[in-house]
């Protein structure tokens, strides 16, 4: 089922508001619905935390943009309250220190310090892909070629040089925060010696490989199907293929936005595919058939075709639609139509004996033949008469 999640409406703010409106409307919901100005009710802490799960997303252009086109759906497993690509869960703490320096910087920190202290989620990461028309339409597999964190060989992710280990940060005890007085509040912030790691390295006990970190980018060759049906601006979550995660945390996630290139000879309406058919000035008053394009398939040998019928009389614009020709939806469960749309050419450098069989039809031809060039011409003519009168 959908989620109707509204972070819009939470926040009471209109979808097109800018960031300063965004903070201003946070703070007001925030300190309204605040648990210390609430005597610790329920339904007001579950009030805060939807106001705050409003404000981390939208606050975030990335988030943002991703709510945007896809609802609260499309930021599942992308990490943090609502989603993106930031890697684990954001903090309350953090964002309240954003807006509010910290004056309740005291909520849900024993909760981040054990998230500081153990294994954390690695980030999730993006990938672009442009595929062809054809893979789209067929579905394919694809190799890709990702640059992804993983963990230090050297120092097995420690950061420190073989035969050294880190030491217990002395400035936070290993807590990762430090607290401070600040009148009635106790205010916390994350410790500035280990940058709330809990532990830190001597300078001379620093993997030079990773430089202290832990991890350190490498590419890596990765096997993706794409789905028949894609469209411009499908996603294809791999599960695990993210950057790995400290302290043995488990690896984020790959998403791969896919882009579909223009074709040269089909343009893609949803399911439906669009091809222009030129057809000659005699077949389009005589009718008859000619032979369309279609995507190729492995039935076809890349050589696809439709015969498609054409009606005497036919004119420039004409779509004629073949039932079945067009994409594949995501499910497999129907395929949309090829329209074809035809555009009657004039014949150009006739011989002499063509331009006198020309004026030979053209004179022979009644209105009855030509109905809009007779109806044009008749309008144009009522249109000069009242101009010359001065109705017009």
């Amino acid at each position: 089922m959908a989620s109707t999640t509204d972070y819009y409406g939470l926040l009471g703010v209109s979808r097109d508001a800018d960031a300063a409106a965004l903070k201003a409307a946070f703070r007001k919901k925030a300190m309204e619905y605040h648990p210390d100005r609430n005597g610790g009710c329920e339904d007001a802490m579950a009030k805060f935390k939807e106001v705050n799960e409003a404000y981390s997303v939208l606050s975030d252009p990335q988030k943002r943009a991703a709510y945007d086109r896809f609802g609260a759906d499309g930021l599942n497993g992308m990490g943090g309250m609502g989603g993106g690509f930031s890697g684990g869960p954001q903090d309350i703490n953090d964002i309240f220190s954003q807006v509010f320096g910290d004056a309740f910087g005291d909520m849900f920190n024993r909760a981040q310090q054990t998230r500081r202290a153990g294994p954390q989620r690695g980030s999730d990461i993006r990938h672009d892909l442009e595929i062809t028309l054809e893979q789209a339409y067929q579905g394919s597999e694809v190799e890709i070629d990702v640059a992804t964190a993983a963990s230090c060989e050297p120092c097995s992710g420690t950061g420190a040089k073989p035969g050294t280990s880190p030491q217990t940060c002395t400035t936070c005890n290993g807590q990762g925060r430090v607290r401070a007085a600040n009148g009635f509040f106790q205010v916390e912030r994350t410790c500035p010696t280990c940058g709330g790691q809990g532990r830190r390295l001597a300078e001379a006990d620093v993997c030079t490989s990773c430089r202290g970190q832990g991890q350190v980018r490498k590419h890596r060759t990765l096997s993706l199907k794409v789905p028949a049906g894609v469209d411009d601006g499908s996603r294809i979550r791999l599960t695990g293929e993210g950057d790995v995660g400290r302290r043995g945390g488990p690896r984020g996630d790959l998403y791969v936005f896919l882009s579909v290139k223009p074709h040269e000879l089909f343009e893609r309406d949803g399911l439906d595919l669009l091809v222009q058919a030129p057809v000659s000035m005699a077949l389009a008053a005589l009718g008859g058939d000619i032979e369309a394009p279609c995507l190729a398939s492995e039935a076809c040998d890349g050589q696809c075709r439709t015969t498609v019928k054409v009606d005497a009389g036919a004119q420039t614009g004409k779509a004629i639609r073949v039932r079945g020709k067009g994409m594949p939806d995501l499910q497999g469960r129907r395929r949309g139509d090829l329209v074809v749309e035809l555009f009657v050419e004039t014949p150009t450098n006739l011989t002499a004996r063509q331009k006198e069989l020309m004026r030979e039809l053209s004179e022979s031809l009644g209105d009855k033949q030509l109905p809009r060039h007779a109806g044009f011409f008749k309008k144009a003519k009522t249109f000069w008469s009242d101009l010359t009168d001065g109705t017009a």
